[in-house]
């Protein structure tokens, strides 16, 4: 049985962690499987190492930032290759380029190409354990990328998906997931699984359990994912197409509170002008959730949508020139904004959904901003001060009353 294992950068925070997952991962190679891992860097490495380059150049050129981050992955992969190797079992690690990862030029969110894993497969008809470094390849130019936020969880998956694993599992800090973050809620539930949509809905609305991406590439594969603790030998949550809860109303509630509203005021209102919007916004490489358009009144309408915060004072500079020459009042962006939803494939099936959770907000005096939908999830935009008051209350209705 072929097995990738990825571990998140606090299952290897440390020396005693560091010999934890290699005990993991020595104990599935001594079961007679073929263990690929895929780790990231340790605990709090990557924001020193964005705290070092500001201290240096607050405005360091996104290749050579790349240069810098992967440097993270590099030490993580040996260290725990040198604990496998006290613990007697043969290893190999391998950075990401020579794991044959190949991916575009865009450096800091670079989207994988290819994964030539002739290497990885060479190494395991060896007997060894391949510990491969995450969230990273090489361009056309053979320059290091870097494929942004949670992407060794990325690169876990499309190794599964190029070598045609059998299991993908996913360790981090947390049993698996639940119907809300079991540090916050204390009443949140486990859940034994979970379909890609539901997922993929959650990663993308802030669950930070899974990278987006990576559960995008495990359904269009159909690689089952398994989601477990590092630090628990507990049965995880598995991710895949079809499962018995799937009527279940609503599978968790999610919040985010790391996005941007942007909103453009005094647009004419006239057609092709939310395309001009748009289209400026996808050049500056800047992707878009929430949108809502007013009612046009006075020749002009309005348009506020949410990206992520980093990216707001980058949305608000692409869109400067164009709002000048049409006539906009304004552009402008504000980071005091959570989004919190709930996403259930329920929904589609059970009415009500909605007026309970608007009800919950309501009795804790919690005011809506703004309201997107689709068939397995609502969300909404609140006050930033809000958000952890609004997931309580949310889930008390849903799964505590």
């Amino acid at each position: 049985m072929l097995i990738v294992q990825k571990f998140g950068g606090s299952s290897v925070a440390d020396a005693e962690r560091v010999m934890n997952v290699a005990g993991i991962v020595t104990r599935a190679y001594r079961e007679g499987n073929e263990v690929v891992v895929v780790v990231s860097a340790q605990g709090d490495t990557t924001d020193d190492l964005i705290a070092k380059a500001k201290e240096i150049n607050p405005r360091g050129s996104k290749r050579e930032m790349d240069m810098l981050m992967a440097a993270g992955e590099q030490i993580s992969i040996a260290l725990l290759a040198m604990a496998i190797e006290t613990l007697g079992c043969p290893v190999i690690s391998l950075l990401g380029w020579q794991a044959g990862f190949q991916t575009n030029s865009t450096y800091s969110a670079a989207r994988i190409k290819t994964v030539n894993s002739e290497r990885i497969r060479a190494e395991l008809d060896r007997k060894k354990i391949v510990i491969v470094a995450g969230f990273q390849g090489l361009n056309k130019y053979d320059d290091v990328t870097t494929l942004g936020r949670g992407g060794s969880d990325t690169s876990a998956v499309a190794i599964a998906a190029s070598m045609r694993a059998d299991l993908c599992q996913i360790y981090t800090d947390v049993e698996g997931v639940y119907t809300a973050d079991p540090r916050k809620i204390p009443a949140a539930q486990k859940l034994d699984e979970i379909t890609y949509d539901e997922m993929l809905e959650l990663a993308t609305l802030g669950a930070q359990v899974l990278n987006n991406r990576s559960v995008e590439m495990a359904k269009k594969y159909g690689i089952e994912l398994e989601v477990l603790s590092s630090m628990k030998n507990v049965p995880g949550t598995k991710v895949k197409e079809v499962t018995k809860m799937e009527k279940m109303l609503i599978k968790s509630v999610a919040k985010d509170t790391n996005i941007a509203r942007v909103t453009i005021v005094g647009l004419p209102d006239e057609p092709g002008i939310a395309f001009k919007v748009f289209a400026r916004v996808a050049q500056a490489h800047v992707n878009v959730d929430i949108i809502l358009q007013s009612v046009g009144r006075d020749g002009t309408k309005d348009i506020t949508f949410t990206v992520d915060a980093d990216a707001g004072e980058r949305t608000v500079a692409a869109l400067k020139e164009l709002c000048e020459n049409v006539g906009a009042k304004s552009v402008t962006y504000d980071t005091d904004v959570a989004k919190v939803s709930v996403v259930g494939a329920g929904m589609e099936t059970h009415e009500g959904v909605a007026a309970r959770m608007f009800e919950a907000l309501s009795d804790k005096t919690i005011n809506i901003h703004n309201i997107s939908t689709s068939e397995i999830k609502i969300s909404i935009l609140i006050n930033k001060e809000d958000a952890d008051r609004a997931v309580a209350a949310v889930h008390a209705v849903f799964f505590e009353n």
